[in-house]
């Protein structure tokens, strides 16, 4: 089997599982508790706490352990939302094909009130600094862009667009789950005023998250109860997740030039096989995109079709976000880059790392190959375009 979803969830490192095994059984007190035993667990938190905020080159208390991704998603853009509000800034600008822990709280958002401005993500899936800049008005209270796409891989130009926010001041969000562990992420030379991650992006546990926030931005919880958190995140902290997304963060960083320069050629060698499929394209531009990203669009094919085909293959692939693979809706991200309906259904997203290997990738371009062969033989859709009753939507 080549799990090839990496982009979905990734396998945890011994490193983590490592990490985690003592606050199981040994170091399983509640940190909240005032005896010798809690207190124990409260240090092996702040440690957490601190090492986290070394790897993204801010001070410890500007970290807020989460449930993951979605959780800091929500707390940043609604913290950043009722802060301008009170100040009567209901203007909110982001991307049309962020993730939907974003789009989704921008809906609610826009349902009490707020304006949201969704900025066109042209053919290439990259937004421009100017683009923000231009939308920028003296009522916009956050700007909200992801730092990498989680389905076609691109990477944003975020220093200069978090530098154009912070001229405005305004305040900079970026859900950065895909990113982290990745590519170079640092807060302090980026400008970045907040950030979303979540540990099983880099090999660390599913379930907890991290949202950095610069001090002096106030926090809204999201969820109510304890004082944990300092308040701003109620619920016992997964002591164990968090030791184990610590040690997973500690690795990726450590390790991601050399894991880099392993994936992207790689990467680069899947992609020139899967671009002799005729009438398939790359989606999103090959020179700004994540090391191990690759996601292709063919005519003529169905996207579940391919994947299940592909499974009996061995290859674990997906044809998007893993968090709507039960919806029948193309994908919002493919449309937002202006692929038409009929071939955005015919997506395929494989996320490798640096643990593949050369035989890997030239099975799983044989793989797609002969499935995409099979699926075009057997559709009356596909005859149309040989026939000429359709036109090609791509060149070749």
């Amino acid at each position: 089997m080549i799990y090839a979803d990496n982009a979905s969830t990734t396998k945890m490192s011994i490193t983590a599982i490592n990490a985690m095994l003592p606050y199981f059984d040994n170091i399983y007190g509640n940190p909240s508790s005032l005896y010798a035993f809690g207190q124990e667990a409260k240090e092996a938190l702040e440690d957490c706490r601190a090492r986290v905020a070394a790897c993204l080159n801010c001070e410890p208390r500007e970290i807020t352990f989460t449930s993951g991704g979605s959780e800091a998603d929500n707390q940043a853009i609604i913290s950043a939302a009722r802060f301008g509000a009170k100040k009567g800034k209901k203007h909110i600008i982001s991307t049309a094909f962020e993730h939907h822990a974003v789009l989704h709280t921008l809906k609610a958002l826009e349902k009490e009130g707020f304006e949201i401005t969704l900025l066109d993500v042209h053919t290439t899936g990259l937004v421009t600094p100017e683009q923000v800049r231009d939308a920028i008005r003296d009522d916009t209270c956050l700007v909200t862009i992801m730092f990498a796409n989680n389905e076609i891989g691109t990477v944003e130009p975020i220093k200069e667009i978090a530098e154009v926010c912070r001229e405005k001041k305004v305040v900079f969000h970026t859900d950065a789950v895909q990113a982290v562990g990745h590519v170079k992420v640092d807060v302090q030379e980026q400008n970045i005023d907040m950030l979303s991650i979540s540990a099983h992006k880099f090999h660390g546990p599913k379930g907890v998250g991290v949202l950095y926030a610069k001090k002096g931005i106030p926090l809204t919880s999201v969820i109510n109860g304890g004082a944990q958190e300092r308040g701003k995140r109620a619920g016992t902290e997964n002591i164990a997740g968090i030791a184990g997304m610590t040690a997973a963060l500690e690795e990726a960083c450590k390790n991601i030039d050399e894991n880099a320069a392993k994936t992207i050629p790689l990467r680069d060698r899947l992609i020139a096989g899967l671009d002799k499929i005729p009438y398939g394209e790359l989606n999103g531009t090959l020179e700004k995109r994540l090391p191990g990203n690759v996601n292709f669009c063919f005519e003529g094919i169905e996207g579940e079709s391919l994947l299940l085909l592909l499974d009996d293959k061995g290859v674990c692939a997906s044809s998007g976000s893993a968090c709507t693979s039960g919806s029948l809706d193309p994908s919002h991200v493919l449309l937002a880059i202006g692929r038409p309906h009929e071939v955005a259904h015919g997506s395929l997203r494989l996320t490798i790392n640096e643990e593949f290997t050369e035989k890997d990738i030239d099975y799983i371009i044989e793989a797609v190959t002969d499935v995409v062969t099979y699926l075009r033989n057997m559709s009356p859709f596909w005859r149309d375009l040989v026939n000429g009753a359709r036109p090609h939507v791509f060149a070749k």
